[in-house]
């Protein structure tokens, strides 16, 4: 790794992988490193890689040609396109109607939302990566970087780096965030999230759908692949301690308050609802897109969308400023523009929160929100803002 790169992209995720195609397209040449050797997870296929599609990400995976590319959002049900069911989307797990949404609105000839798995959109872009000449060093996680006014040391795997430019898009424990002197504000979890696939015992025990009691949520999107929300402040999930069948088991009985036994547990994650941003998305010759800018709860799937919108608006920018046809403010204004909507995005993830608690406060808030959505102003108003397609109109 001693040749010189226009930009050193670290993480080889979808934000990552397409901001590397983006300035690959515009003439730039790009070395991505990635910390992990293999790419593949079950925690990235289906049904826990799921993940939403808004209107500005599909547009533009369609414009790049990648979108057909695609066969997860042929392939799957989608309640937001085609056969108009009765959902429509969800906001803090409470559902608002197609038929109440004013669609004459958002007039456009692509879908509004698609259903799309996380290890499929990965394969996609790194295939068109690849293709543009993006050179992709796996088992390379960044352990340190130097930056000058001419560019960025980088190091990696015991080796060096040279580049003009480093951009971190290696997710929320961002090594290039926390070595890049940014700041990283905003609020502490209020709870532990599960993903986890099990056999149970007595499945039938457990009420189907989201079910929200006094200690928190459960629900199965599927047979055997369950979701948890245990309000307990983050507090299992900052240990970092592996998730056994026996804590899961008893997480579940408490939130619940049914005996139900888990015969086998096959894969579990976990995650919380800690909102926070980088208070500036560039520092010199580093910049950050995705999360390592911004994390939150992955409440209607924002996330990945957020982080889209980051690498179109900062490819362009970055390929400009290198090849001398930008304007000395552009590149700061991918801070100013993102940074605004990064805001939005977790204040609407930690609205979400404060209306699934399981407080009496909360189950106001609750029933307030759905007599809100069940209006015709209310669920056109929330499908604008899950879909994304406010963004689009302005």
């Amino acid at each position: 790794m001693n040749t010189s790169h226009h930009v050193i992209v670290a993480g080889a995720g979808p934000v990552g992988l397409l901001l590397a195609c983006e300035l690959a397209l515009a003439g730039c040449s790009v070395l991505t490193l990635e910390k992990a050797e293999d790419p593949h997870s079950p925690l990235k296929q289906l049904p826990f890689g799921i993940r939403g599609l808004s209107a500005p990400s599909i547009e533009v995976l369609h414009r790049r040609g990648l979108l057909d590319q695609m066969e997860v959002p042929k392939r799957l049900q989608n309640p937001f396109t085609g056969k108009r069911t009765r959902q429509a989307g969800h906001f803090a797990g409470i559902p608002f109607e197609f038929d109440n949404i004013d669609m004459s609105r958002w007039p456009t000839d692509l879908p509004l939302s698609l259903l799309s798995e996380m290890a499929e959109l990965e394969a996609v872009l790194t295939r068109r990566a690849l293709e543009l000449g993006v050179e992709i060093r796996r088992g390379a996680g960044i352990t340190g970087f130097e930056q000058d006014s001419d560019g960025v040391t980088v190091y990696a795997a015991g080796q060096s780096a040279r580049a003009g430019w480093l951009v971190g898009c290696d997710g929320g424990r961002s090594v290039v965030r926390k070595q890049g002197g940014f700041e990283f504000a905003g609020t502490e979890p209020e709870f532990t999230g599960y993903s986890a696939k099990v056999d149970f015992l007595d499945a039938d025990l457990l009420a189907p759908g989201r079910v929200v009691t006094e200690r928190g949520m459960y629900f199965q999107s599927q047979p055997g692949y369950l979701n948890l929300q245990d309000f307990d402040d983050g507090a299992f999930h900052q240990t970092g301690a592996p998730v056994t069948r026996e804590h899961l088991q008893a997480v579940l009985r408490r939130i619940s308050g049914i005996e139900v036994t888990i015969a086998a547990l096959h894969v579990a994650t976990t995650w919380t609802d800690r909102a926070r941003q980088a208070t500036q998305y560039r520092n010199g010759r580093i910049l950050l897109a995705g999360d390592a800018a911004h994390i939150h709860a992955p409440l209607g799937g924002q996330g990945l969308n957020l982080g889209i919108g980051d690498a179109m608006n900062l490819g362009w920018k970055l390929a400009a400023t290198i090849h001398g046809e930008a304007p000395a403010d552009l590149l700061d204004s991918y801070h100013a523009e993102r940074h605004t909507i990064g805001a939005k995005v977790l204040d609407w993830s930690r609205a979400q929160v404060a209306v699934m608690r399981p407080t009496p406060e909360g189950r106001a808030l609750n029933a307030i929100f759905r007599d809100l959505m069940n209006t015709r102003d209310g669920a056109t108003y929330f499908a604008g803002r899950v879909w994304g397609v406010d963004e689009l109109t302005g």
